[in-house]
């Protein structure tokens, strides 16, 4: 069997999970890069992360959260999956709450945190649902773009039994210039299996976690019944 994975991962990972008789490529469909942004005061305000890019480029531009919960002035942060959260805490900050997508994320702030003021540190193509449902509730939230997602579009034209997906990005990238044809089609995460609906009918495989971990879990647990 062969698989595509449309990110660079170490297949000695991907083997030590799915076995040595697996085939696998590994073919890049984006690229971040940070963006130059001046870093101002976050006072007042929580702090919202969807992306481990997101929190990468934030504190490559020195951002510096207030951590002292017992301050007037903490800032609250507020991430989007365990992957997201670990690299916080990378930095050395904790996490407030951790939600499984922006839809979830989303709810939890209507219904808890009508008078937090929200600071949304992400991509230029980050999905809108919280710049979206957030103000319709008078609730004050800004985005502010610390990296730019480019879309690789690259033509595959090897064959693969089953393909891999990471981002709703990383599926328009790929779908601009290749099908899914017949392969099994394998997703992290709820909203870019919803970006692969858009393009097939086929169903999705979808993991329960954002984590890579998560998803080979899962790509094991089929591959037995094969």
């Amino acid at each position: 069997m062969k698989i595509l994975f449309t990110n660079n991962i170490d297949p000695s990972v991907i083997s030590g999970e799915l076995g040595e008789d697996i085939l696998v490529d590994c073919v890049e469909v984006i690229k971040t890069n940070p963006i130059k942004v001046n870093p101002f005061d976050l006072r007042d305000c929580s702090l919202i992360f969807t992306s481990v890019n997101g929190v990468d480029a934030f504190f490559k531009n020195h951002f510096k959260p207030n951590e002292n919960f017992t301050s007037k002035n903490y800032n609250k942060i507020y991430c989007v999956g365990e992957k997201t959260k670990r690299e916080i805490r990378k930095h050395g900050f904790g996490t407030f709450k951790v939600l499984k997508n922006a839809d979830t994320l989303s709810r939890f702030i209507i219904d808890n945190c009508q008078h937090e003021k929200f600071l949304h540190f992400c991509g230029n193509i980050a999905l809108d649902v919280l710049d979206h449902n957030l103000p319709l509730q008078n609730i004050k939230y800004k985005k502010i773009t610390v990296y730019n997602t480019e879309e690789l579009n690259p033509l595959i034209t090897e064959k693969y039994h089953a393909a891999v997906f990471f981002s709703p990005s990383g599926v328009r990238s790929f779908a601009k210039q290749n099908f899914f044809g017949d392969m099994t089609l394998y997703s992290i995460g709820e909203t870019t299996t919803d970006e692969l609906k858009k393009y097939t009918s086929k169903p999705v495989l979808t993991s329960h976690g954002n984590t890579l971990a998560s998803i080979l879990e899962l790509m094991r647990k089929q591959l037995k019944k094969t």
